[in-house]
C-alpha cells in the first residue's frame, strides 16, 4: 500500500512476484527489485510505457497498449495471493490441461464450488473453508481483466483485514462482446 497511496510520488512496481518479496526477521514482507518500477510524477495516475514484468504476473492492459496504473500491481498481487493459497506456481506445465494456468483453474474451482481441490494437501486450510473462500474471492477481484473493476491496494487490504465485506467477484475475463453465450 505504501508505494501506491502513502509515497509523496506514486511508484508502480511492475514486477510483483514471489522472488521480489522478502521477509525480515519478524516475517514482515518487504518488496524488492525496483529495476522495472515506474515513478509517477505529481498528480499522474496512469502512464504509457513498454511492457514490464514477468510472464504469469503481467496484467492484461500491458498487452492492449493502453495506459497502465497502479492496478497492474494489484493484478500481480492477486496472482501471488493465489500462489500462496494453492502452494504452486502461476503457470505449471506439469499439471493437467485445466490446471496449467492457476488463475483460470482457481476461477473454475470457485464457480463449481470445489475450492477444496485448491488445498488438497493442506489440512489446516481445508478446516476453514470460509476463510479460504474469502481469500480466493479477494484474489479473483485482483485478477480482473478490466483494471477499473480491480480494487485499489487499500481496498484489498480492507478486504483481507475484514474491514469491508468481500462480495462475489465477476468472471475475471468476460467473453468478448458480441459472442454468443
Amino acid at each position: 500500500m505504501y508505494l501506491h497511496d502513502e509515497c509523496s510520488t506514486q511508484v508502480i512496481h511492475c514486477d510483483i512476484k514471489p522472488q521480489n518479496i522478502l521477509l525480515d526477521e519478524s516475517f514482515t514482507a518487504k518488496i524488492s527489485d525496483f529495476g522495472l518500477a515506474k515513478l509517477m510524477i505529481s498528480n499522474q495516475s496512469k502512464t504509457l510505457t513498454a511492457i514490464r514484468g514477468t510472464k504469469g504476473y503481467v496484467a492484461p492492459e500491458w498487452f492492449k497498449n493502453t495506459p497502465v496504473t497502479a492496478k497492474v500491481d494489484v493484478f500481480s498481487y492477486g496472482v501471488l495471493l493465489l500462489e500462496i493459497i494453492c502452494c504452486r506456481k502461476c503457470i505449471d506445465m506439469e499439471r493437467q490441461n485445466e490446471e496449467v494456468i492457476l488463475t483460470e483453474w482457481v476461477y473454475d474451482c470457485y464457480t463449481r464450488r470445489t475450492l477444496h481441490k485448491l488445498v488438497e494437501d493442506d489440512e489446516e486450510a481445508r478446516s476453514d473453508m470460509r476463510q479460504l473462500e474469502k481469500m480466493v474471492m479477494v484474489a479473483i477481484w485482483c485478477i480482473q481483466e478490466d483494471p477499473n473493476v480491480r480494487p485499489s491496494v487499500k481496498m484489498v487490504l480492507h478486504m483481507l483485514e475484514g474491514v469491508v465485506q468481500v462480495s462475489a467477484p465477476p468472471c475475471p475475463s468476460p467473453p468478448p462482446q458480441g459472442s454468443i453465450s
